[in-house]
C-alpha cells in the first residue's frame, strides 16, 4: 500500500520521508493507508512554507471581493461531495454516517460565513481628527499561517480557520492528525479545483516532528490548533516563544446541571445525545451530570431508560454510536471506568468488554453510566473522551455552580430548567466559554467564535466568525494630512 502524498506548491508530491505509519478503520482494523512520519517530514514543512510565502505575496494583493469568489466555488464542491466525504470520515474516524454528514454541514457553514469577509474585515476611518488630518484603521493579512487538526473532526475543524485565512489574504498550511489523514486528502482534491495561486494552500503529513517544524519555521506567522490540553499548552508556549500568533483549543470536562423543574423526557434525550454522540470523542461532550434537589432518581431513571436503547456498531450501518478511535483509547477509557469503580462508583450501565458481531476487532464500547462518583477522584477531573456518563448530586444551584466554577476546564457548561431566573443566573455566573440552556451541545454557529476558558483555551482569539477574521489579519493605523492642492497656483 502506497504512502499518502503531500500537496505542496499546487501539486501532489511524495514526502521526503520514507517512514510511515498505518491508518486504521477503528471498526474493522482494516489498514486504509500509510501516512508519512519521522524526522524527515520537517523538510516537507520547509518546502510548503517557502511555496506558501511566494503565493502569499501574490494573493495578498488580490482584492478581497475577488478572493471570496473561490469560497463560493468551494461551498458548491463541498455540497456536491458531502456523501463521499462523510463516508471517508466514518471509515477512518468511526463516526456514524449521520454524524459525519453533520460535520460536513458545519464545515460548509463556515465557508458561508467567510464569504462575508469583505464586510467582516472592513476598517474604520475618522475624517478631520484635527484640521485637515484624517485617521483610519485598516486590516492587512498576517502572512503564512498553519493549522494542526485533531482526529475527532477530520472534516470540520480545518474550516474554523482555512476559509477565513485565505479570504483575508493569507496562505495556509494544514497538518492533519496522522490517525485520520484521508478526509483531508479528499478536501485537498477539492481545493485543487479552485483558482488559487500554486502554494497558497498546502497539506503536509507527519507527527510531532512536523508540528515542531511549523512552530519553529520563521515564515509561519500564525498557528491554529485543536486537541488535548497538554498539547494545546505546548503549542501555545512554543509557538508564542517563537513570536507567532497562536490560538490553541484544549480539552474539556463539561458539566450539565439538571434542576428539578426540567422537562425530564426532553432533557434525558438531549443529554444522552451529548454524552454519547461521536462516542464521547468531542470537546463539547457532556461528561458530568449533576442532579439537583430532592428528586435525583427521576432524571437518573429517565437517563437509564434512554441510554440503554442506544445501539453501537459500524457507522456505515444503522447504529447510534460507533467505535472509539484506537485500541489504546479503548483501553484507557476502560481503565478509567475501572478506577472509578474501585473508588466507589456504581455502574448502572457498563460498556466495557464490548464485542460487536461481525466487527470483533473493532474499538467498541457501549454507553456507560456511573453513579455515586466521588467529586475528588480522577474520574471527575479527567477528560475521558469516551462514552461515559458520571452522575453526581448536589443540594441546590449554588452548590452546582460552585462545582462548575472550581473545575480546571472551561469549554462548556449546560443547564436544564424551565426557570428563566435560574437560566439567567447560570449563564451569567458559570465560568465557561460556551453555555447551553436546555441544550446538550452548545456548539456555536459559524458566525460566533468557538469560545473556551481556563485550561480549555490558550490565546486571545478563537476560531470561527469575526474572531477568525481578527486572528488572520493585523491592524494598521494610518494618519494622513494632505495640503489643499486646489488652492495652489499652477
Amino acid at each position: 500500500m502506497s504512502i499518502l502524498k503531500n500537496y505542496i506548491d499546487g501539486r501532489w508530491s511524495e514526502s521526503v520521508s520514507k517512514d510511515s505509519i498505518p491508518v486504521y478503520n477503528p471498526a474493522t482494523q482494516e489498514v486504509l493507508a500509510h501516512v508519512p512520519s519521522g524526522p524527515d517530514t520537517t523538510k516537507d514543512v520547509d518546502r510548503a512554507a517557502k511555496a506558501a510565502q511566494k503565493a502569499y505575496k501574490e494573493w495578498s494583493k488580490v482584492p478581497v471581493m475577488k478572493r471570496v469568489q473561490v469560497l463560493y466555488h468551494l461551498k458548491t464542491l463541498l455540497e456536491d461531495n458531502r456523501e463521499a466525504l462523510a463516508e471517508i470520515i466514518t471509515k477512518e474516524a468511526g463516526k456514524t454516517r449521520a454524524e459525519s454528514l453533520g460535520e460536513i454541514q458545519r464545515a460548509i457553514e463556515n465557508v458561508e460565513v467567510a464569504c462575508g469577509t469583505p464586510m467582516l474585515m472592513a476598517g474604520d476611518i475618522i475624517e478631520d481628527i484635527a484640521t485637515g488630518i484624517d485617521e483610519m484603521m485598516i486590516r492587512q493579512p498576517l502572512g503564512v499561517s498553519a493549522c494542526i487538526t485533531p482526529f475527532n473532526f477530520p472534516g470540520m475543524i480545518v474550516f474554523w480557520f482555512l476559509p477565513y485565512a485565505i479570504a483575508t489574504g493569507n496562505a495556509f498550511i494544514v497538518k492533519p492528525s496522522e490517525k485520520v489523514p484521508m478526509t483531508m486528502m479528499k478536501i485537498f482534491e477539492l481545493l485543487d479545483q479552485l483558482d488559487l495561486p500554486a502554494g497558497l494552500v498546502s497539506l503536509v503529513h507527519g507527527g510531532k516532528e512536523s508540528v515542531d517544524a511549523l512552530l519553529e519555521h520563521p515564515i509561519v506567522k500564525g498557528i491554529s490548533f485543536v486537541g488535548s490540553t497538554p498539547v494545546a499548552r505546548y503549542i501555545y508556549s512554543k509557538g508564542t516563544a517563537n513570536g507567532k500568533r497562536v490560538q490553541a483549543q484544549g480539552g474539556a470536562k463539561n458539566p450539565v446541571v439538571v434542576l428539578p423543574d426540567a422537562d425530564i423526557e426532553m432533557s434525558s434525550k438531549i443529554i444522552a445525545d451529548s454524552v454519547y454522540g461521536c462516542a464521547g470523542q468531542r470537546c463539547l461532550a457532556a461528561s458530568t451530570i449533576i442532579t439537583v434537589g430532592d428528586d435525583k432518581g427521576v432524571i437518573k431513571d429517565a437517563l437509564y431508560e434512554t441510554v440503554k436503547t442506544r445501539t453501537t456498531g459500524y457507522g456505515l450501518e444503522d447504529v447510534d454510536m460507533g467505535p472509539v478511535i484506537t485500541a489504546e483509547s479503548k483501553n484507557r477509557i476502560e481503565g478509567l471506568i475501572q478506577k472509578g469503580v474501585d473508588e466507589g462508583a456504581t455502574p448502572l450501565l457498563d460498556g466495557r468488554n464490548t464485542k460487536i458481531s461481525g466487527y470483533e476487532k473493532g474499538n467498541f464500547l457501549t454507553p456507560t453510566i456511573l453513579e455515586n462518583v466521588a467529586l475528588d477522584k480522577e474520574l471527575i477531573k479527567t477528560e475521558i473522551f469516551g462514552p461515559v456518563m458520571s452522575l453526581v448530586h448536589m443540594k441546590n444551584i449554588e452548590e452546582a455552580l460552585q462545582f462548575v466554577n472550581n473545575g480546571s476546564y472551561g469549554n462548556m457548561a449546560c443547564l436544564f430548567t424551565t426557570s428563566g431566573a435560574n437560566a439567567r443566573k447560570f449563564r451569567n455566573e458559570a465560568d465557561a466559554g460556551n453555555i447551553g440552556i436546555n441544550i446538550g451541545v452548545a456548539a456555536p454557529m459559524a458566525q460566533f467564535p468557538f469560545s473556551g476558558w481556563k485550561d480549555s483555551f490558550f490565546g486571545d482569539l478563537h476560531g470561527q466568525g469575526k474572531h477568525a477574521i481578527e486572528f488572520f489579519t493585523q491592524t494598521k493605523v494610518v494618519i494622513e494630512r494632505w495640503p489643499n492642492i486646489w488652492s495652489r497656483k499652477f
